[in-house]
């Protein structure tokens, strides 16, 4: 079979590993618009249950991922000038740049060709090919030249956020809170090296615009949230991209759904297909995760349109809770007011429970008072698995209702 894949992002890449492990007479060519080392954002996360489905689809670029990867157990929310600690599961993080240049390397190794500064607009530039990934991200270009038939739907969040990196490398996946005079501003940091972190700050609109960071030059700005989170930071400074294509830019996060995901020999892929809010960390996993699920359906259809049509059914059934959680997720965050005069403890505890649907409906206090007592109890604890799952696909049809 000849491949093009459209967008040399994570997923891409390891599609093309995949396939030509289970294949080598499979033709791949991976097309990447950008110059080679030219890539956005800092560093990702991901927990140990991917490297487990890496190892078996790939151990040697699952070796390598891991070899270059940091960690970290603990979570430290710092709320004005209180400070509380969680200790959880472990997680990981790891360059951007250095995650594509371990999935490009290996798939070089295995015969795939990657060609860098390949632009591809339409489908019609790939003739001969039998398969045409899009994995072209949330604005895909591929996607778009049939916007009617893919049915994308973008829903913008309310929150300003900008992804930063800075210096200093944290310990600990770090929460902190800072109070300003036009309202709270936090970030969420992580290391993703020996040397340095990602910074993600998010806001309200009315604060952003508060603190003039709407009219602010980015030299301005990012000196204004160093002074802000000057002791979470621990006077480091902050960075606004890692390449020098341009400066960092507030935005309202995109989540992107589409109403199919394939349309003849085209599949969408990754962020081209859906998102989901970075709060829950999740987006470098489930592009993976796609990369999975396509090879496997390609392996157990001979024809391409049964196989497209299981991976889309399969990848929509696995990513029904995960949207939810990031859709509850971005709401907490939305309405951090509910919850941010907490005592520290309570806080960072409903911090942890923010994916649940059950949540913006019972009196915060309440809820934690119910969810401590439901790890004593087991029929509290039942109850509780078994309410939530319904609260919300009930609220997730009347939501789809008044949409449609």
């Amino acid at each position: 079979m000849k491949v093009a894949c459209v967008g040399g992002g994570p997923a891409a890449l390891y599609l093309s590993i995949l396939l030509k492990r289970q294949d080598p007479s499979h033709d791949i060519t991976v097309h990447e618009r950008n110059p080679a080392g030219s890539t956005y954002g800092w560093g990702v996360t991901y927990w140990g249950g991917l490297l487990d489905k890496l190892r078996a689809g790939d151990p040697e670029s699952a070796r390598v991922i891991s070899e270059h990867s940091v960690r970290w157990s603990d979570g430290v929310a710092y709320v004005g000038d209180r400070t509380t600690v969680n200790h959880g599961d472990e997680g990981h993080g790891i360059g951007r740049h250095r995650l594509l240049d371990i999935l490009a390397t290996r798939a070089r190794s295995l015969g795939v060709r990657v060609e860098f500064e390949s632009e591809i607009t339409d489908a019609a530039q790939l003739p001969d090919a039998d398969l045409i990934v899009a994995g072209d991200g949330v604005r895909s270009v591929l996607r778009e030249r049939h916007a009617d038939h893919y049915g994308a739907e973008v829903a913008l969040g309310r929150n300003k956020y900008i992804w930063l990196g800075t210096t200093k490398v944290f310990d600990s996946f770090t929460f902190a809170f800072v109070e300003s005079a036009h309202g709270w501003i936090w970030c969420y940091g992580y290391r993703f090296s020996d040397e340095q972190s990602t910074c993600v700050f998010e806001c309200s609109p009315e604060t952003w615009t508060g603190l003039g960071l709407h009219e602010a030059s980015e030299a301005d700005g990012l000196a204004l949230l160093e002074r802000l989170f000057a002791g979470p930071l621990d006077g480091h400074r902050l960075i606004g991209r890692a390449q020098s294509d341009g400066s960092a830019q507030w935005l309202n996060f995109r989540t992107l759904t589409n109403r199919t995901w394939h349309r003849g020999n085209v599949v969408l892929l990754g962020d081209a297909a859906h998102t989901t809010h970075y709060s829950i960390g999740a987006g470098t996993t489930l592009a993976l995760e796609d990369a999975m699920a396509l090879a496997g359906a390609l392996r157990g259809n001979p024809e391409l349109a049964p196989a497209l049509a299981s991976y889309e059914r399969e990848r929509r059934s696995a990513l029904l809770s995960v949207q939810s959680a990031a859709r509850y997720s971005a709401q907490w965050y939305e309405n951090l007011p509910r919850y941010i005069g907490l005592d520290p403890a309570q806080m960072f505890a409903l911090l942890g429970q923010r994916h649940s649907p059950l949540l913006p409906h019972i009196p915060p206090q309440l809820y934690y008072r119910i969810d401590r007592a439901a790890e004593q109890l087991e029929p509290l604890r039942r109850m509780k698995r078994w309410l939530g799952p319904r609260v919300a696909r009930t609220l997730h049809g009347r939501a789809q209702a008044s949409r449609d």
